[in-house]
């Protein structure tokens, strides 16, 4: 991994997220595989279907990763985070969103191009019912 996360680093944010893991369903196998995807995910910016293969099949951490997150797996997970001393610096490396306009949005400003004076507004009859 090129972060700067000790062994110590992910043996402490390994126990926080799997005391909060679901108390049912199935048990995954390779939890620290599961959470370097996610780095890997936010640390390169990528799409899900680019993760490498190493981290198993891109949909299968997908499906996971929604499945935890509507679960406020992840809430509880950078809350536990956030209130350990020696912890709290983990957050910076897990905790990443990224927000991307569409294609559109980087366009000049859209709507009616011709803008009606005031007084002609004012002399002239509704347009609707």
């Amino acid at each position: 991994m090129c972060t700067k996360m000790t062994e110590r680093d992910f043996e402490l944010a390994l126990e926080v997220f799997r005391a909060c893991l679901p108390r049912v369903g199935a048990k995954a196998k390779n939890d620290r595989l599961f959470l370097e995807a996610l780095q890997y995910f936010t640390l390169h910016n990528i799409s899900w279907r680019a993760l490498p293969e190493r981290f198993g099949n891109w949909n299968s951490v997908w499906k996971r990763f929604d499945r935890l997150g509507k679960a406020g797996v992840f809430e509880d997970y950078f809350s536990i985070l956030a209130g350990l001393d020696e912890g709290a610096h983990l957050i910076v490396m897990f905790d990443s969103t990224v927000i991307r306009a569409h294609v559109s949005a980087a366009g000049a400003k859209g709507g009616r191009k011709v803008k009606r004076s005031g007084v002609r507004a004012a002399g002239s009859a509704p347009k609707s019912i």
